[in-house]
């Protein structure tokens, strides 16, 4: 940040929206991290200097002034009236006396904008505005931005001067701000560069109760750093009263409750519904799947009731509710056998929402119901695009002059985000289709009802099996308390839950598993060791549930693999690099690989799609139109990868040549999803911006080879810069992709860049009669997803498969899979051994014979590469061609003769 100067400036600078790297003078910047912090304890604060108790004094005047003008005496009447207000005073002596406070609040109490701004409030009228830096951490970037803007609108301030906020890629703060909306992510960065949190006083840690990664994993590092930073403060808020798991963790602190304050809120459940409109909901076998789930209809008549195993978990697990006719004995007989196909249909084990049934209480709230805008809890995307187009396709919610429908998903430009906060014109409803997201922290203040679709997406991980899955799941509990308060906010309200009232109360969990015992590990293992915080199981054997063993072991050996770390757990210098691309580490590994071999661009939009989600969309009834038309893309390649790469480049021909029109035909055509398409884009530059930060779109690392990451040489703030804002146009950036990207053309060399990504997520295939049969090291036989271009396929050229993940359901398929020869294994894959005079791979799993001749040449060529990627990976700026281009030219035309 600029220095401050050594007297009160008459005005402060205007906020900047985006990022600022700067220097910190004592006392004036809070965010200022000293270069280099060392594990020494924080020297105790001292007498202030002139310049800050100057800057004290005009924080303070300014505060005054601020609090005495109507617009804020109007709002400080509306604060007054909030429970939290009436918890000021105890709050405030709480975090005074004790380093640590759990807090408490249920929805609608205002914890999360009124307990920062009480500190923040009493910290300037102590006169110490100028040491005072308070971090408030959000797990969402629309909470951190929305949150940001209501303190800021409260305190009658511009947001960006004392209250900005700061997310991946975006900021708005200025020297002045003093309390920093930001999510997880930004905290845990900033902690790579200044380990003691130099000038921060507080750190306010909001939503722990939904127990993300970030969060779990941030606390670890806050109890090993209190004893080292006895000023420092931490306050942890919870929407849910698990409060006394958080005390214990930290030593017994103290802890508040502030109850909660909502309007009454009606519940219906799925009986309720159902009785309600006579709505049917037909068996899975008469269905049709529309949305995956059983069809649903309003229609009369009676039928046949039967009983039906019960429901499911998507892991094949049973629920326990049962349908029995004699549960329901005032019910309409369409009602009863409506709930036993809703029960027939999850007994398969299909969590997929019924999204006839979501659309069909959406329409019959905006035909019946008062005014009041309505908000959907979905699963994920797919399920929201698909319920999108089924409201745009009826009458009602079809009229854009009677409904306003909105998306709203975590991986959305914030700028669309930020539409579902306002008012839509009179007589027109507003309808928000929305994942969990909207749970908690962020508050649409005209939303009266609520749908509650019962589930969400849900990662889990099996460490035995190595498998990941990212899976609907029913919601727990305490999630479907934080949905229903989602709709008595502001006035009455009704939430609808589409599941039956007994297998809510009798068999949902009463909270979700922490994400850090249900997901793979290697991201959080190279932030553990690009914060030098020591040997992984260590470290997360200090967490507040300890993840399995073995997804600790499976994360190490991993990140050892695709060299990422050494043998002693260190981190390597791609480690390095990759510990600062926020990405699954392979997608980063094949991002750089893609740059230093000249077909940067097509891998920046196979990672995307990596990255983001499947563009392709296979409905039901064209399935074998869609099928077909992917294999088109795939141009015989035997590539998913290859396939998403056509796809888009297409999409971007139909955009320049006709805009927004041109492309969204080219993917109804196409087969398609817009959105998905559009997010890409906007990835691919991002990603770009990732590889130009740390060296390798330009001619040096803009961090001088990452050692400010590990607080070794210069400041870095943690901060990283929006596109728009960084040095250099798109324009610009894009000149730098296409120099990059001479090779963009050569399919077997983005093969073997994938191979080198990808790896070790290999598969054999071997020809058994008329079948192929694959199998992988750790599964044995394997197929490739139904979805997938290789599914099902006659021949293959090349005896290998490279795929993203897998996926365990009747079977164990691989998810976006790419055919990929010897040559690209040899050459880019895993460490090469020498075993009966056959090369190997992965402890000889895998094999490949050659003459003697041969051998040596493929060694002798793989060691010369070897050396030149580590010249290059150890400084960025580094020529390959100049170095090496002898070596690249020959991997090169090694590669291109397993064509002809």
């Amino acid at each position: 940040m600029h220095r401050e100067s050594a007297v009160p400036e008459p005005a402060a600078k205007k906020p900047a929206v985006g990022p600022d790297r700067r220097g910190s003078a004592a006392g004036a910047d809070p965010w200022g991290a000293e270069p280099g912090g060392s594990s020494a304890p924080a020297e105790p604060p001292g007498l202030p200097s002139p310049a800050t108790a100057a800057l004290s004094e005009r924080l303070r005047l300014e505060q005054e002034r601020a609090l005495s003008t109507p617009k804020v005496q109007r709002m400080a009447e509306f604060r007054k009236k909030l429970p939290a207000f009436g918890k000021k005073a105890e709050l405030v002596a709480a975090v005074a006396s004790s380093q640590v406070v759990v807090v408490s609040g249920e929805t609608g109490c205002g914890k999360t904008t009124q307990l920062p701004q009480f500190i923040l409030e009493e910290e300037i009228a102590a006169g110490r505005g100028a040491a005072c830096g308070i971090i408030c951490t959000q797990p969402r970037r629309i909470s951190a931005i929305s949150v940001a803007q209501r303190v800021a609108d409260e305190r009658g301030e511009e947001l960006g001067r004392m209250v900005g906020y700061q997310i991946r890629l975006e900021s708005r703060r200025s020297d002045d701000t003093r309390l920093l909306f930001c999510t997880s992510g930004v905290v845990l960065r900033r902690l790579a560069g200044d380990p003691l949190l130099r000038g921060v006083s507080h750190i306010v840690v909001d939503e722990i109760h939904e127990r993300g990664m970030n969060e779990d994993f941030l606390l670890i590092i806050l109890r090993d750093l209190l004893p080292r930073r006895p000023d420092l403060r931490v306050v942890l808020m919870s929407a849910t009263l698990n409060a006394d798991l958080f005390c214990g963790y930290f030593g017994g602190c103290p802890r508040l409750h502030i109850p909660g304050f909502t309007f009454p809120v009606e519940e219906l459940f799925l009986e309720d519904f159902l009785d309600l409109t006579r709505h049917e909901i037909a068996p899975p076998d008469q269905s049709g799947g529309r949305g995956g789930g059983p069809s649903s209809r309003a229609r009369g008549g009676r039928g046949r009731l039967r009983e039906a195993a019960p429901p499911q978990d998507p892991g094949g697990g049973t629920l326990g509710w049962v349908f029995r006719a004699e549960d329901y004995p005032n019910a309409h007989p369409s009602t009863c056998r409506s709930l036993a196909a809703w029960q027939q249909a999850n007994s398969k084990g299909d969590a997929k929402l019924d999204l006839d049934l979501v659309a069909a209480v959406v329409t019959h709230i905006c035909r019946n119901e008062p005014e009041g805008a309505i908000l959907v809890f979905m699963t994920g995307w797919d399920d929201i695009s698909k319920l999108h187009d089924q409201l745009k396709a009826r009458p009602l919610t079809g009229d854009p002059s009677r409904c306003l429908l909105l998306p709203l998903h975590g991986s959305m430009p914030t700028v669309n985000q930020q539409a579902i906060f306002s008012r839509p014109p009179q007589g027109v409803r507003k309808v928000i289709l929305s994942t969990n997201i909207a749970e908690t922290s962020i508050t649409i203040d005209d939303i009266v009802y609520v749908v509650n679709g019962g589930k969400t997406k849900e990662k889990n991980y099996d460490p035995l099996n190595n498998l990941a899955t990212l899976l609907p799941a029913w919601t727990s509990k305490a999630a479907a308390r934080q949905r229903r308060g989602r709709a008595g906010r502001v006035q009455a309200g009704k939430c609808f839950h589409l599941l039956p009232r007994a297998m809510h109360d009798r068999h949902l969990l009463d909270h979700q598993e922490p994400e850090l015992l249900r997901t793979p590990l290697e991201e959080l293992c190279l932030q553990i060791k690009a914060l030098r915080l020591g040997r992984v199981e260590a470290f997360l054997g200090r967490a507040l549930q300890p993840p399995d063993q073995k997804a600790v072991h499976n994360a190490v050996d991993l990140l050892f693999t695709i060299g990422a770390l050494s043998g002693d757990e260190e981190l390597t210098p791609l480690g390095e690099h990759l510990a600062h691309l926020p990405v699954d580490p392979r997608i980063g590994k094949m991002m750089i690989m893609g740059a230093i071999f000249g077909c940067l661009e097509p891998v920046l939009i196979i990672a995307a799609g990596m990255a983001h989600r499947d563009p392709f969309v296979l409905p039901l009834e064209k399935k074998a139109e869609a099928d077909r038309m992917k294999k088109d893309f795939a141009a015989g390649s035997r590539s998913d990868h290859i396939a998403i790469l056509h796809a888009f480049q297409g999409w971007r021909r139909a955009f320049e040549a006709g805009g927004f029109s041109a492309a969204r035909n080219y993917c109804w055509r196409s087969f398609l999803a817009p959105n998905t398409m559009q997010m890409m884009q906007e990835m691919v530059l991002q990603f770009a911006y990732l590889l130009d930060d740390i060296g390798f779109l330009s001619g040096g690392a803009h961090r001088g080879h990452l050692s400010s990451a590990t607080g070794d040489s210069g400041e870095y703030d943690g901060e990283e810069q929006h596109p728009r804002q960084k040095s250099g146009s798109r324009d610009s950036l894009k000149t730098r992709i296409a120099s990059l990207s001479k090779n963009q053309s050569n399919t077997e060399l983005l093969r073997a860049v994938l191979c080198a990504g990808m790896f070790p997520a290999v598969a054999s295939i071997k020809r058994r009669g008329k079948f192929n049969v694959f199998n992988t090291r750790e599964d044995g036989k394997v197929e490739p997803h139904p979805s997938s271009v290789n599914s099902p396929m006659d021949l293959y050229p090349h005896r290998w498969l490279v795929y993203n993940d897998k996926v365990k359901t009747s079977g164990i398929y691989m998810r976006c899979s790419t055919m990929i020869p010897d040559y690209a294994l040899l050459l880019l894959g895993g460490q090469l051994s020498q075993n009966s005079g056959k090369i190997t791979m992965l402890e000889g799993w895998m094999a490949f014979s050659a003459d003697q001749r041969v051998t040596e040449l493929i060694l002798g060529l793989r060691n010369r590469l070897d050396s030149l990627l580590a010249a290059k990976v150890n400084k960025p700026g580094l020529d390959v061609m100049e170095e090496g281009g002898p070596i690249v030219e020959a991997v090169i035309q090694l590669l291109e003769s397993t064509a002809r």
